[in-house]
Parts: C-alpha cells; structure tokens; sequence
C-alpha cells in the first residue's frame, strides 16, 4: 500500500513540476533534490543500520516521510504551491531515505534468514515493482480527475500500512542479526571492506553508471509524453504502468530462478543499455510503448541481481554499511546525472538524451564484463559458426600460440 502511495506522489510530483514550469530540467531538479541526501550522507546511513535496531529505524523513517507527503498534499490543495515547495520536500524525504534504504535492505535478512535472502530480495522487488505498476495508472487518473493534490494526500495517508505492520511485527520470530558496537572509523572500516574484495567493488561501479544515467525514466518520459506524442497525465501514468510490468516480470524471474551470477548482472545491463537506444528511436508511440515492457525487465533484473550478490557476498556484520554504499551510488548518483540528462534533452531533444544514457550503461556494461573476464583468468570468445555457442567464456591458455 505504501509504496503504490509512493508511486503515485512521484508521477504527480513530476507532473507538477512540469506544470509549473514547462521544463524537464526542472523535472531533473526535482529528482536531483530527492537523492541529493543519498550522495552526500549515504555511507552515515548504513553506519546507523548497521548500530542500531532496524525496526525502530523503519518505524522513524516511515512517520517522517509520510508526514512530507502530508505537507505537500496541503500546500497544493490550498493551491499555494511553489515549484521550491517541491524542491524542499523532495530533499526533506531524500534525508529520511538515508537511513530508511540501507535499513529496510537488511531487515529482509531479519525476517527470513539467510537461506531465503537471495529469494526475499527478488520478492520485495516484485511488491514494489507491483506497486510501480499500480501508483502511476492510478495517479493518471487522479491528476487528470481532480488534481496532484489528492495523489499526495493518499501517499502520506498510505504510510499508515508500513507503520502498523512494524508495530504488530512478533519480535521473538525474527532472526537476530549480529550488530556493530559503537566505535570509531567505522565509516573507514566498511570502505576498506568493500575496497578489498572485487566482486562487490565491480558490481557496485555498474551500479553507478546504470543509475546515474540509464534511470532517469521521469526525465524522458515527461518529456517523450510532452513534446513527442504530445499527451497528457494518462498517458504518463499509462507509460509508466507499461515499464512496470516488466519491471515486475523481471522481479519474478528472479525470485523464480533464484538467479545471483555476476555474469547475469552484468548482461542484464548489457542488454537494458542496448534497449534503451532501440526504445529511443521507436517511430511510433505504440512501438515505443511495447519496448518499456522489456527494458523495464531488464533494468529490474539487473537491480535484483547486483543486489542480492552484493548481499549474499557481505559479512552479516558488515551488511549495512555496504549496502547504504550500494544504494549510494545506484540513487545517489541521480543528483549528478539528472541536471545532465535534464539538460540534455531540453537542449537536444528526448530521443538524444534517452539514447546517450543507453549507450552509456551499454558501455558501462562492456567495460566491467571486459575487467572481470580479465581478472576472473578467462576471456570472451566468439563464434559466429551455426550450431555453435555464439559467446561464451574461455580460459586464457585456449588463446595462447602453439608451441
């Protein structure tokens, strides 16, 4: 309930800032306030999930974002917003995901134990991703029915669930979690952690590239709907809608699978890159519609997978602190990509910049495919001949010169 309410106040706060102002820039913004706080005090968050009792935190964070939600309801519906009102908002509820990010990640590892974590992350991808499904079509039709107000109003009455879910949580059946003692340089301490071991360092840089550039999906979708098939808040919702649907079918392939290899991480990347730029240069606003639905499935196995091997590979100790780096640098990374991908396409058009951020985590992609190959002793082979496995990955030896 509450992350459909979070989905709603995010298509109507997009759709707000663009009727106030004309501009995906502004749009970007407005994103780029909402994550500012990850980037610049991400790493203190995971300190603090890590110190202290992770239900008290959930309990914290959910009150306070849901009262921003409130506020923001209230100043529209008295029709005395201001595009700032937003911008201060947004960074008021970026500052209690700080916490709440890095808190409700490990607290999976509470409710159902290790055995079942890598299960439990796809799954509460595919809730929220369930929800993204539901928040935008519902949000169309309030804002285009009464107006953003009433979408803000329900997403900070919707906190109401989370809340009464915690309290009534039976302590005695969660499976306790080692915490860290309070002490000194363990923000330096959880650095060197993740510094030393590769197979959370790579999946943590793709991480970056793929969230500062290939998920600023409110950037171009306002744009595509404003300037580009020329529609309305239906149609965003509906857009939105469609690329959650494969978000939500990449979620559950997951959790069916139980897939964590870092070779699927890295080529669901791969090829979210390259659908990007096809989904770009659709010609039509059904082809372009169509196209959502894969590259939202991609992009979400993508997600689940780098999660739960950043997850799986960390000490239960250390969890906390590496994952609010890993939520960081995937959220955090939009206060620097979203003014750029703003600019962009107010500058160049919507299908040059959704291009450009494709190409990049394409590339990005290919970079840390290339890296670990190397270190991993092993290198890509390919093989057009039919009947053969196209690509495939080889021990070096197979490359050296006959002797």
């Amino acid at each position: 309930m509450s992350n459909t309410g979070t989905w709603m106040q995010r298509i109507a706060q997009d759709w707000l800032v663009l009727s106030l102002t004309g501009s995906a820039a502004a749009v970007g913004i407005t994103v780029a306030m909402q994550f500012l706080p990850m980037l610049l005090f991400g790493l203190y968050g995971g300190v603090i999930a890590d110190r202290y009792p992770k239900r008290r935190i959930l309990l914290i964070t959910q009150t306070f974002m849901g009262l921003t939600g409130l506020a923001l309801a209230a100043l529209t519906l008295g029709g005395v917003v201001e595009v700032w009102h937003v911008y201060v908002l947004a960074f008021l509820a970026g500052l209690a995901t700080v916490v709440d990010n890095p808190a409700r990640q490990v607290f999976v590892s509470e409710l159902v134990g290790p055995d079942q974590l890598r299960n439990a992350v796809s799954l509460n991808a595919a809730n929220f991703q369930t929800a993204r499904l539901v928040g935008p079509a519902v949000a169309g039709i309030l804002i285009s029915a009464v107006g953003s107000g009433w979408a803000f109003l329900l997403n900070g009455l919707s906190f109401i669930a989370p809340i009464t879910g915690l309290l009534m949580m039976r302590m005695s059946e969660l499976y306790p979690v080692e915490r860290a003692p309070r002490g000194k340089g363990q923000l330096r301490e959880g650095l060197k952690y993740v510094a030393g071991r590769p197979e959370l360092v790579w999946p943590i840089v793709l991480v970056f590239f793929i969230g500062t550039f290939g998920f600023n999906f409110p950037i171009w979708l306002t744009a595509y709907v404003d300037d580009v098939f020329h529609g309305d808040a239906g149609l965003y919702g509906v857009l939105n809608s469609l690329l959650a649907a494969g978000s939500l079918a990449g979620a559950l392939f997951a959790a069916k699978r139980g897939v964590s290899l870092l070779r699927v991480t890295v080529g669901a990347a791969l090829a979210f890159g390259l659908l990007e730029v096809v989904t770009a240069m659709a010609p039509t606003l059904w082809l372009f519609a169509v196209l959502l639905v894969p590259t939202g499935m991609f992009g979400l196995l993508f997600n689940v997978t780098a999660n739960s091997n950043v997850q799986l590979r960390t000490d239960e100790a250390m969890r906390g602190r590496v994952m609010s780096l890993f939520m960081m640098v995937f959220v955090g990374g939009t206060p620097l990509g979203g003014p750029v991908v703003g600019w962009v396409t107010d500058t160049y058009g919507a299908r040059i910049g959704f291009v450009v951020c494709g190409l990049v985590a394409a590339a990005a992609a290919t970079a840390v495919a290339l890296v670990l190959a190397r270190s991993g002793g092993v290198r890509i082979r390919l093989d057009l001949r039919r009947g053969q496995k196209h690509v495939r990955l080889v021990p070096r030896e197979e490359y050296a010169p006959a002797v």
